[in-house]
């Protein structure tokens, strides 16, 4: 399959600048696979598509303040990084701006002019990343040193950056929200739950493949980046006893789609010898899952967790665009997405919303 066939035309004036309020206000695209159907809303119709007993499955994972300033030593030129993956307990995966920071440099980071924390270059991840080993633990500095990291195709700046967060991020160490769940309110969630709807909570910690377009010609030859991700016991009991009563688990985003994958994949009680475009979504059998996945969804892969799945719109190339395709069924995405610009839709982080059932 080749990549190209994932490109589109987006008028830049599609791409949102800024989130818009209330959260729940953008607008939701719904989309039928069985039927070919669209049709047109607003997120907060969300229950109206919804009924008792359903399970959505979002990332609780929240934005940490990734982007750091610093200069290295001991000749003093400034570095910007941004943290892109934590590799151990003073290791970090991290993308440094402008030219490759070389193996043995040393790099203070920068605290209102007085003495910070020296970290050193200790190896190459790919990509342009760089592996640097910090002499403390830095995430307790992150907070007071750290800016909160907006995508490269933002321009403004974000007035209230909690905006940036979904209402229910909990867990530290994405560099880039979890943007589907962007668009859920307080009020929302509890007129869903009061409906019967059920909430389960994942977490997978968002990297760099969010915003980096796939660049080989074939997408078969891409090899994604790797995020950590966890499907605690709780919730692969709560998710396994709806599948078994024939309710629906709708994920929340790409990146629940990814954790709910690999689990089933990974974890599965059900022998998997059989080829996997044998394997059926009722044979999925979820246990606990916690580690790195480099699951690469895109057409043909065949889903074994995930009934349903609420989204954004998403950058020609990315892998999100893929995992997307691979859900609903290319032709109906690209008429999906041909229809979205023709109607004015929001596109990307704080853009509109899209339904698929």
């Amino acid at each position: 399959m080749k990549t190209e066939e994932f490109d589109y035309h987006l008028p830049q004036e599609l791409i949102a600048q800024s989130p818009i309020e209330p959260r729940d206000a953008s607008r939701l695209m719904v989309l039928e696979r069985k039927t070919g159907a669209i049709e047109h809303g607003t997120f907060h119709d969300l229950p109206g598509y919804l009924v008792a007993g359903d399970v959505l499955v979002c990332n609780e994972s929240r934005v940490i303040p990734a982007r750091l300033s610093g200069r290295k030593v001991p000749t003093g030129g400034k570095v910007e990084m941004l943290l892109v993956a934590k590799r151990g307990e003073r290791i970090w995966e991290v993308l440094t701006k402008g030219r490759k920071v070389r193996v043995g440099t040393q790099v203070e980071l920068e605290r209102d002019g007085g003495k910070g924390v020296v970290g050193e270059v200790i190896g190459q991840a790919g990509e342009g990343a760089g592996l640097i080993e910090f002499e403390v633990p830095i995430e307790p500095l992150l907070d007071e040193w750290g800016v909160v990291p907006l995508p490269p195709y933002i321009h403004e700046p974000l007035e209230e950056p909690e905006r940036y967060q979904t209402i229910y991020a909990r867990i530290k160490g994405s560099v880039a929200a979890p943007t589907a769940g962007l668009h859920f309110t307080p009020q929302l969630m509890r007129e869903l739950e009061a409906k019967g709807v059920e909430f389960a909570f994942v977490t997978l910690h968002i990297g760099l493949d969010t915003f980096r377009p796939v660049r080989t010609e074939n997408v078969e030859d891409h090899q994604i980046h790797s995020e950590y991700c966890k499907l605690s016991p709780n919730v692969a009991e709560q998710i396994n006893h709806a599948k078994v009563n024939g309710r629906r688990i709708i994920a929340v985003g790409t990146t629940s789609v990814r954790v709910l994958e690999t689990a089933a994949r990974t974890n599965s009680k059900v022998q998997t010898s059989k080829p996997k475009s044998d394997l059926r979504p009722e044979t999925c059998d979820l246990r606990p899952f916690t580690g790195w996945t480099e699951l690469f969804i895109y057409p043909g892969y065949q889903f074994r967790a995930v009934d349903a799945l609420i989204t954004n719109f998403h950058l020609p190339r990315s892998t999100l665009l893929m995992l997307v395709a691979a859900f609903a069924g290319k032709e109906l995405i690209d008429s999906a997405y041909r229809e979205a610009i023709q109607r004015g839709y929001r596109f990307y982080s704080f853009g509109d919303a899209m339904l698929i059932l």
